[in-house]
């Protein structure tokens, strides 16, 4: 069965259909280049001009003069080592606790069918539908005075951790591809003497390695970008991390030298980002193909 597009394979072989594609696609993908990209360069740079440039209207594209111990400021007066260290070890914490139950609650769900595992994941799914404000205040509560044990966690790390570990959507994202898993595999496995916790970690968790790096993206970025919930939790400002910790410090502080602990701020991230970029890409098709 032949694919229709929008140009037709006998216009696009002639010459000029194929120069005005190519026109129109590299023009494309420059427009949305510079859609995406402008913003970066105008945080980046804004940094490097005087407090009166970026001031000026209209904005100068760029610097007159290139300024750059708005950075060096940036990293002393605000002390982004220590708070980016409080955000590395807030969002590795959560991505380990999360990694960990939904794995197994995802494998279980799927794997092992426990009894009532379909009324299970549709109270689950159910909490998707539930505004996240509406969560803040009894979650709040729980992690002030935990239950039974009646123990405060403000202030500490476990307030980011345990509620970062229940995450329905990951665990749906696993459940999906653990169904997917040919079971004859599982079965071979358990022929051979493998265990359950055997099964999911010399077998399920290396077939699942593209899943698991998109799912590990989603929760290291969620807590790095989390403001409400830090500025809550985390009333001591040595522990506050660097999303919280911008807004708090940015009192008499120059506009510069905010927008340069901006740009610091997020290069983690996007280098984040650049290091496991095939690995998203190989997750997001990862559930489309069985295999």
């Amino acid at each position: 069965m032949s694919t229709r597009t929008l140009i037709s394979p006998a216009a696009l072989a002639r010459p000029r259909g194929k120069a005005v594609y190519w026109t129109v696609f590299t023009v494309t993908v420059l427009l949305f280049a510079l859609a995406f990209l402008f913003p970066v360069y105008w945080m980046v740079t804004g940094a490097l001009k005087s407090p009166s440039e970026v001031a000026e209207t209209p904005p100068t594209l760029v610097p007159r003069h290139w300024h750059t111990s708005a950075y060096t400021d940036a990293w002393d007066l605000m002390q982004l080592s220590q708070h980016l260290w409080n955000t590395a070890v807030q969002a590795a914490g959560a991505w380990a606790c999360q990694l960990v139950l939904c794995t197994a609650a995802a494998y279980a769900l799927s794997k092992l069918r426990p009894l009532f595992g379909r009324v299970v994941l549709g109270g689950i799914l159910a909490t998707l539908m539930v505004p996240a404000q509406a969560l803040v205040v009894p979650t709040y509560l729980t992690v002030a005075d935990l239950p039974l044990i009646h123990t405060s966690l403000l202030n500490d790390p476990l307030a980011i951790w345990l509620p970062a570990a229940a995450n329905a959507f990951n665990l749906y994202l696993l459940k999906r591809f653990f169904d997917q898993i040919p079971r004859d595999v599982l079965e071979a496995a358990e022929i051979d003497g493998a265990g359950k916790l055997r099964i999911l970690w010399s077998i399920v968790l290396p077939m699942s390695r593209p899943v698991l790096g998109v799912v590990s993206i989603f929760a290291l970025v969620g807590v790095w970008q989390d403001f409400l919930w830090p500025l809550m939790v985390f009333s001591d400002t040595d522990k506050q991390p660097i999303s919280v910790a911008l807004v708090q410090l940015s009192q008499n502080i120059p506009l510069t030298v905010l927008v340069a602990a901006m740009v610091i701020a997020s290069i983690p991230v996007v280098a984040l980002f650049l290091v496991f970029q095939r690995h998203i890409i190989a997750g997001i098709g990862a559930g489309s193909v069985k295999g």
